[in-house]
């Protein structure tokens, strides 16, 4: 395997890590205004509260990966999605403050818009990285010079709209079932309804997706003859997802979401897999396509940096288990809470 394969899947794993870890914060965010009363969705913004900017750090590792070992991918997608890319950095953002500046001020009106707030931005951040999804999938109009050449407009075709929108019912998915496993009483009872609906919705829009997929973008199950393992991934997604609701109804939430968990890394590994050697595609012309091999950085620099991804790794991965390991168990509120 060559290192360009090599930062490709490592890539891959950065953003698996991302999706299952900021998917369920960004999950809890649209659930937010479900809830009632100021106790749940103190409850709510405190099982996030420990680990929502931690989970931040492997979408940052992953934007400084893509800079270094692929920078004409990386050129190209912020030259064509510069705009939604500061729409999202400010919804990312607008969270943060949100769940900081809510508890400052005990007036309703106050706590009631930074509730609204904080979950319109988790709503639009999780549609925008649906949305980026799409566009790769599809292909966006890229020339001959690696330069984007539509507008933003271009972006929001029904298609990408539509992974947007499934991508946020994931998201939802993945947020009601960590609340159900964190939480206990009436809010416990509420995240078990959330689950079933957000499921339900999350399976009816796999579907319409899948079809979508397979006859607008035919591509993306090319490389399952080549690879037929790859069946193995698409077997083991559907499995994931049918343990969820049985998890659920036997009182097993850590094992729904594990499930969950397996059912986003299956589904983005899938994604890569179909992509794969392509990591934009370009709308105008096959040729133009950038592929793991043109878009890449020197073997020296590729080498350099596993070397650097070896090291710092290991210490990426401890930190994010020591936090979840520190603060396990159900959400207690106390004086010191959101």
């Amino acid at each position: 395997m060559d290192l360009n394969v090599v930062w490709f899947a490592l890539l891959g794993i950065l953003l698996i890590g991302y999706a299952i870890l900021d998917g369920f914060d960004l999950g809890v965010g649209a659930l937010h205004l479900f809830s009632r009363g100021d106790i749940e969705r103190r409850t709510m913004l405190n099982a996030i509260g420990p680990v929502w900017d931690g989970n931040e750090v492997w979408l940052v590792t992953a934007g400084g990966a893509l800079f270094a070992a692929f920078p004409n991918a990386y050129a190209t997608a912020f030259s064509a999605f510069y705009l939604p890319f500061m729409i999202l950095l400010f919804m990312l953002i607008f969270r943060a403050v949100s769940i900081e500046f809510r508890s400052k001020e005990p007036m309703r009106w106050w706590r009631r818009s930074w509730d609204i707030a904080f979950s319109v931005a988790s709503i639009v951040a999780s549609i925008l990285f649906g949305v980026a999804v799409g566009n790769l999938v599809i292909g966006i109009p890229i020339g001959a010079d690696m330069e984007y050449t539509g507008g933003f407009f271009n972006l929001l075709s029904p298609y990408a709209l539509l992974v947007g929108l499934f991508n946020l019912s994931m998201f939802t998915m993945h947020g009601a079932i960590y609340i159900y496993l964190k939480t206990e009483g009436d809010l416990h009872e509420k995240a078990k309804r959330w689950i079933i609906h957000s499921t339900a919705i999350f399976v009816v829009l796999y579907m319409i997706v899948t079809i979508a997929t397979l006859t607008q973008v035919p591509s993306m199950t090319a490389n399952f003859s080549h690879f037929p393992w790859v069946w193995g991934i698409v077997i083991l997604n559907v499995l994931a997802v049918a343990n969820i609701p049985r998890s659920v109804y036997v009182h097993k939430p850590g094992h729904a979401f594990i499930s969950s968990c397996i059912a986003i890394a299956a589904l983005i590994a899938l994604f890569g897999i179909g992509m794969y050697p392509n990591m934009i595609v370009s709308s105008l012309n096959e040729a133009n396509n950038l592929t793991i091999y043109t878009a890449a950085s020197s073997q020296k620099t590729l080498k350099i940096m596993l070397t650097i991804a070896i090291i710092g790794m290991p210490c990426v991965l401890a930190y994010t288990i020591s936090i979840y390991w520190i603060f396990r168990g159900k959400v207690k509120l106390d004086h010191f809470s959101y």
